[in-house]
């Protein structure tokens, strides 16, 4: 899986903070979210759309699907 995401009950989540580090600069900007599994991998939390930007969100899927893609040499 190089994206994933599940809509439970408390919140969104999404599967795409593995291993890329530019990931900390959008994280810094896109609202209030929680993250778990520490700086370079795990998971995002958002509770609902409206508390983040959903500019900066659809960057940090791009920039980590493009990233797994890359790593785990997928065409």
């Amino acid at each position: 899986m190089l994206v994933g995401f599940s809509p439970r009950k408390q919140n969104l989540t999404l599967y795409i903070l593995h291993g890329n580090d530019k990931n900390q600069e959008l994280l810094a900007k896109l609202g209030k979210h929680k993250t778990s599994g520490g700086s370079m991998g795990g998971c995002l939390y958002i509770n609902k759309l409206a508390d983040v930007d959903q500019t900066v969100l659809a960057k940090l899927i791009e920039t980590s699907f493009q990233y797994m893609k890359k790593t785990n040499n997928v065409k």
